[in-house]
């Protein structure tokens, strides 16, 4: 009976495994399909309209903007071992006080 009881567990575990494997296949292939569609919408979309989809706008603003700071933002700067000379000035005395409130220009 012990053996009988056994062989029905493992039958009963092994269907509900399939069961489960067959319900994430389903949802992947459903998700797959669902984001086919979006693509090929957002495709025609896009040649009807003759822009670019946004995503591909943001990405390629985003792949610039690592290049760019790939090379360095700073191109003109004086790399940081130079010493620049630089000539002093005074400033003149007009600057905020705490005794003396900023004044708006008209």
């Amino acid at each position: 009976m012990n053996t009988v009881s056994d062989f029905l567990g493992r039958v009963l575990r092994g269907l509900v495994r399939l069961a489960l494997v067959l319900a994430a296949g389903v949802f992947v292939l459903s998700f797959l399909l669902a984001a086919v569609v979006v693509v090929l919408g957002m495709s025609l979309w896009s040649l009807i309209t003759g822009r670019k989809p946004a995503p591909v706008v943001m990405f390629t603003r985003m792949r610039e903007q690592s290049r760019r700071y790939a090379q360095g933002v700073w191109q003109g700067a004086a790399a940081s071992g130079d010493v620049l000379d630089v000539e002093a000035t005074e400033v003149q005395d007009g600057g905020a006080r705490p005794d003396r409130p900023l004044q708006r220009l008209p």
